[in-house]
């Protein structure tokens, strides 16, 4: 049966895309190739077989990015904040 869920899982913040894929794949994750090409995350599987990807962003990253496309300073904003 597919998975119900799909987990997006983001680097922990002073930590990096390709740390975090070794260190799933040491804890028994494995590769899934799902024919989605050259894209900027990785589909990976756990020891079970649920799939889940891992994303290329940081939450520190994700969230400036949030707030530049906002136009707020502030980092920290929820999307779509308004001051």
């Amino acid at each position: 049966m597919k998975n119900r869920l799909h987990f997006d899982i983001r680097p922990a913040d002073g930590s990096d895309q390709e740390t975090e894929l070794a260190r799933l794949l040491e804890l028994g994750a494995t590769r899934v190739d799902l024919g989605q090409g050259d894209v900027a995350w990785h589909v990976l599987a756990d020891p079970e077989g649920n799939e889940f990807c891992l994303l290329r962003s940081t939450p520190s990253q994700l969230a400036a990015a949030e707030a530049a496309r906002a136009g707020t300073a502030e980092p920290d904003a929820p999307a779509g904040a308004s001051f």
